[in-house]
């Protein structure tokens, strides 16, 4: 049995992957691993370039964009996690998400596997994300987006309060960066996960496309009687694509998400007036396309 299954859905980031590939590559340490690269139909020679430089990386080629979510349950299905109870003996002990825009020192594997190992009541853990000019990804340690937690943060309460345990739960603006903490989840860019967790809690939800379902998944593992960790003893570099946060269909697929979440985890316990305010201000920031999902919500497990 492998101690470690990586993900990497790759769409159109073939210098990124390269890079994050050559860096997975030298990791350090005493332990086995398999590497699952998921590629999304992109059009920059990305597949070409991982059967070329990297052979041993296990390559499923998608015909066409299938988003994040389904195209990591893609790999997960490939390294044996088949769903809620239905996990194959010789799965990893752990499955890993791996964005394609990360960079990892040679021993962060290593350690993020003893961290986990040291700690059986973790269900998933994730390290300490610092972007390009060193400071740190905020969503690599979060508080779950419930109604009350995502007015403090988009009424500009968390950053007036950022040091306020209530006020900044969101992104976790209180905490010490450098210490461990228990959190509500931690970002899919680098996603740990317990085999045991993924047999209780099953697969991604593949209602959402590109947002959310990581939040989703930390969620779940937290119902499944599993704690959720941020290691700040192991940072790795994750370089997001500013492009991709200007463009409208990520905006859209974002406030799509939130939705799907809210409507999925707590909308039986909003009280209907509130309930209209959450959908008036999502359509407000989602726009006008976002009136088809909450007419006609996507199915979710």
């Amino acid at each position: 049995m492998y101690d470690l299954g990586i993900i990497i859905v790759n769409w159109n980031t073939r210098e990124l992957l390269r890079r994050c590939l050559k860096t997975l590559y030298a990791s350090e340490g005493d332990f086995s691993y398999r590497v699952v690269v998921v590629d999304n139909a992109s059009e920059d020679g990305s597949a070409e370039m991982v059967r070329a430089e990297f052979p041993t990386a296990e390559l499923i080629a998608s015909p066409e964009n299938v988003g994040y979510p389904r195209g990591n349950n893609l790999g997960l299905r490939h390294l044996g996690y088949l769903g809620a109870g239905e996990v194959n003996a010789d799965a990893p002990r752990y499955a890993l998400l791996l964005n394609p825009d990360t960079e990892l020192p040679p021993e962060a594997l290593g350690n993020m596997l003893k961290f986990m190992d040291a700690r059986p009541d973790v269900g998933a853990a994730g390290p300490k994300l610092v972007l390009s000019d060193g400071s740190l990804d905020k969503a690599c340690r979060r508080g779950f987006p419930t109604p009350l937690v995502s007015f403090y943060h988009y009424s500009g309460l968390a950053r007036l309060f950022p040091r306020d345990a209530r006020f900044g739960r969101y992104n976790m603006t209180f905490a010490d960066e450098d210490s461990d903490l228990e959190v509500d989840s931690v970002v899919g860019a680098y996603m740990q996960v317990r085999k045991t967790a993924i047999e209780r809690a099953g697969l991604l939800d593949e209602a959402f496309f590109m947002y959310g379902e990581d939040l989703d998944w930390a969620f779940r593992i937290k119902q499944a009687g599993y704690k959720i960790w941020y290691h700040a003893g192991v940072t790795v570099r994750h370089v997001k694509r500013a492009a991709s946060r200007k463009s409208p269909r990520a905006q859209f697929e974002f406030w799509r998400a939130m939705l799907i979440f809210y409507r999925k985890h707590y909308r039986r316990g909003t009280a209907l007036p509130v309930h209209m305010m959450i959908l008036s201000a999502l359509l407000l920031k989602g726009g006008p396309s976002l009136w088809q999902e909450i007419r006609n919500p996507t199915p979710t497990p």
